[in-house]
């Protein structure tokens, strides 16, 4: 019998789409589901891949024929750790999805930081000629923490704009159109030297609270810290105090412990902080893209080949 596949998921139609376009669609059997159904039992127990943003607590325990866990997103904090995922199941991320949305997103924060595009939009809300002056990217130093696909692509794009870029990765060796490139343990020098300091991290016990009020004094008064990664990576009230006191220039989040933001959260008032509604991956054409990778990696299941971005369940990622 065909093994089964559950796309449990709001937007089917790329995905089965993507399984036809590969030549395996008719190799497997396919139930599709709303995120807001529940699977039945007989549904559970023949399941052996399953499409998903996410599952309520023990439910992957009644899946025992569970193989492979498609996620939809590149990290995967909400899945690490399940103690009802068991060691036979792999579990694949969506890393490198987000290559092109997510570096062209933070160049728009880049942008919004040094042209006055927003300050002329507000002037001509009241017809007021107000000239201003641009700062310049070219030139300055742009210090990315985690060089994995989108930072390397952030990297390539920035190096465009005459920007220096620097940064750090966990494995060693060069990365293109990057000038230098540290180590985690290094993070303290990356920060010293960046007029803008992304954050492209994992959530892992390593990167937990890692911008805490001691490393943001580590940086220049007049950078920016701009976070895309992981909301987890900052101390809130640090960086909120930070600001207050001028210790850095300002900050641009587009992630953030809790989402959406509460209301009562001092981020929205906050001098010089920019919040954004977690829009850095997103895309019009997101789920096409996510699509190819699951397809590949039903082809390979099929296959016996290795999966592709499978999770290391002791990195996190």
């Amino acid at each position: 019998m065909a093994p089964l596949l559950l796309l449990w998921h709001d937007n089917t139609a790329p995905y089965r789409r993507a399984l036809e376009e590969a030549g395996v669609a008719g190799r497997f059997r396919i139930q599709e589901l709303k995120r807001a159904e529940a699977p039945d039992a007989a549904l559970l127990a023949e399941a052996e891949g399953l499409l998903a943003w996410g599952a309520p607590p023990g439910l992957l325990a009644q899946m025992p024929r569970l193989r492979w866990v498609q996620a939809l997103t590149a990290g995967v904090e909400n899945w690490i750790g399940r103690p009802d995922l068991a060691a036979g199941v792999t579990l694949c991320c969506a890393r490198g999805t987000h290559r092109v949305q997510m570096p062209e997103n933070i160049l728009g924060a880049l942008f919004h930081i040094t042209k006055p595009y927003h300050a002329a939009a507000m002037d001509q809300r009241e017809s007021r000629w107000t000239r201003r002056i641009a700062s310049t990217l070219a030139g300055r130093t742009l210090g990315i923490l985690g060089l994995g696909a989108i930072g390397v692509e952030l990297a390539r794009k920035a190096a465009a704009l005459e920007m220096r870029v620097i940064g750090t990765r966990r494995s060693p060796g060069a990365v293109p159109h990057v000038e230098q490139v540290f180590g985690p343990d290094e993070t303290d020098a990356v920060l010293a030297q960046s007029d803008f300091v992304v954050l492209l991290l994992p959530a892992t016990p390593e990167t937990d609270n890692l911008m805490n009020a001691a490393r943001i004094g580590r940086m220049k008064r007049d950078a920016w810290l701009i976070n895309f990664g992981r909301g987890s990576a900052i101390v809130d009230e640090d960086l909120v105090q930070a600001l207050k006191e001028g210790v850095i220039a300002g900050a641009v989040l587009d992630v953030f412990r809790e989402e959406p933001l509460p209301q009562s959260h001092p981020f929205w008032t906050t001098p010089n902080c920019v919040v954004l509604p977690h829009i850095g991956g997103l895309h019009p054409e997101r789920d096409k893209v996510v699509a190819a990778l699951f397809a590949e990696n039903a082809r390979r299941l099929l296959a016996g080949e290795a999966l592709s971005q499978a999770v290391d369940p002791k990195l996190g990622y």
